[in-house]
C-alpha cells in the first residue's frame, strides 16, 4: 500500500472565504458531517463567481452545471468553529472550469479536506455546453494555477 499523498498547503489557494459552520453541520459522532463540505465547495465557487460578476442566479445566460466532485479527509472539523475555504483554478477547458477547494479550520496551516469541483458552463435555455466567455478567462486568471513546467 502506498503513501497517501499530504493535501495542499495554504499556498496553493489564491482566494478565501470564510464560512461558519452550524450547530446541524455536526452529525452523531461529533464532528462536521462529509456531506456538508460538498456545500462549502459550491459556496465558496459559486460565491466567488456571483462577487466577480460572472454568475447572476436569477437571470444570467450561463450556468455551472456539477459534473465531477471529489473529497478527501485529514482532520475533523465541528460547530461553532469556523472555517476557511480556499480557492483555486486547476484547469480551464473550452466550457469547463476545474476548481481546487480548501477547507482549514480558521487560522490553521493545514488542510482538514480539500476537494475538486468540475463545472461544464451552458446556456440556461438550452443546457448544451457553451464556450467560456472571454470576460471569464480573464477573471479566472488570477485564479488559476501555473502549468507544469517539465523536468530538465
Amino acid at each position: 500500500m502506498s503513501a497517501r499523498a499530504p493535501l495542499r498547503p495554504r499556498r496553493h489557494y489564491r482566494a478565501w472565504r470564510t464560512i461558519p459552520t452550524r450547530w446541524m453541520d455536526n452529525d452523531a459522532y461529533g464532528h462536521v458531517n462529509n456531506v456538508v463540505y460538498y456545500s462549502w465547495f459550491d459556496t465558496a465557487v459559486n460565491a466567488w463567481l456571483v462577487e466577480a460578476g460572472l454568475l447572476d442566479i436569477q437571470h444570467g445566460p450561463i450556468v455551472g452545471l456539477v459534473v465531477e466532485t471529489g473529497c478527501r479527509y485529514a482532520a475533523s472539523l465541528a460547530f461553532p468553529e469556523p472555517v476557511e475555504a480556499g480557492l483555486t483554478v486547476a484547469r480551464v477547458g473550452r466550457s469547463s472550469v476545474t476548481w481546487h477547494v480548501g477547507i482549514f479550520a480558521a487560522g490553521k496551516p493545514q488542510a482538514a479536506a480539500e476537494g475538486h469541483f468540475v463545472h461544464v458552463y451552458v446556456e440556461r435555455q438550452s443546457r448544451r455546453p457553451i464556450s467560456l466567455p472571454e470576460a471569464w478567462r480573464t477573471a479566472l486568471a488570477p485564479l488559476t494555477l501555473p502549468l507544469p513546467q517539465p523536468d530538465g
